[in-house]
């Protein structure tokens, strides 16, 4: 027999965090889509002590995936319709998609899990930002959890509009150096912004002129090209997004002049 309770908006559940996320992805604009696109860099979810979670994660370092439940900290608001970030240039409702912008600022995401050490638990392949509270951790059963055959609604399922991202020996170089001096990974950036509407800038950090495009991240500047007949990207170099008199001012909020300085002095004082 169903319940004869009355639904009230006023009703409050109260959950309380089982930990916070550590990841390099510190900005919503740096997510990936899904987490699986996200690549192998590695997030640390840290569970709190004193709360007896040693023996919670127990086995758990057997399953390959694991469900995180997080809370969207950043979003103070909802909406009813949203813009998807692809395959489709209407809004729709916000039950009928996976944006962050929701009545319960709850998200789920199916991460890899690297490891399991004590109270941390080492994941990649995650679109979850750092600082999130986690609420919960239940384990990918693919037997439940994998429906492939399932109608997808309004998603494509062809990938028509998909551009391929290339770099030129000069962006792989720089992308390369950031990625080993900095832990900055503005190749897999790139191809995830890039992949899908690359000259959309009503969704995206683009500007453009006659001769090319830049997307932003963080204090840097990637320069690319969009070749429309072959859906190609062409990343052609990557450049500091402060000005010669930014770099040399004593401000530095983000701490990372220094970084930029090298950076200009390695591939720009020929």
């Amino acid at each position: 027999m169903m319940s004869d309770k009355r639904l009230d908006a006023n009703d409050e559940i109260v959950l309380k965090p089982i930990g916070y996320l550590k990841s390099d992805l510190i900005y919503r604009y740096e997510t990936p889509r899904q987490g699986i696109l996200a690549g192998e860099d590695i997030s640390v979810i840290e569970l709190l002590p004193h709360q007896n979670f040693e023996q919670a994660v127990s086995q758990l370092d057997g399953f390959e995936r694991i469900w995180v439940i997080y809370q969207f900290h950043l979003n103070n608001n909802w909406k009813p319709l949203v813009n998807p970030p692809r395959h489709t240039r209407k809004k729709v409702g916000v039950f009928a998609s996976r944006a962050p912008y929701r009545p319960n600022q709850i998200g789920m995401s199916c991460v890899k899990l690297v490891k399991v050490d004590g109270l941390k638990i080492y994941i990649s392949q995650s679109d979850i930002l750092d600082g999130s509270p986690v609420l919960d951790i239940k384990p990918y059963l693919p037997y439940s959890d994998s429906f492939p055959e399932a109608e997808t609604g309004w998603v494509k399922k062809n990938i028509d509009e998909k551009y391929e991202v290339v770099f030129s020996k000069e962006a792989e170089e720089q992308t390369t150096w950031l990625k080993e001096k900095a832990n900055i990974n503005l190749s897999n950036f790139a191809r995830l912004q890039l992949e899908f509407y690359p000259k959309d800038d009503s969704r995206k950090r683009i500007s453009s002129n006659e001769e090319d495009f830049t997307l932003a991240y963080r204090t840097w500047r990637i320069v690319y090209l969009v070749d429309d007949d072959k859906r190609t990207v062409t990343v052609r170099k990557i450049h500091s997004g402060y000005s010669s008199v930014e770099l040399n001012s004593k401000d530095d909020k983000y701490n990372d002049k220094e970084l930029h300085k090298k950076f200009i002095t390695k591939f720009l004082s020929a």
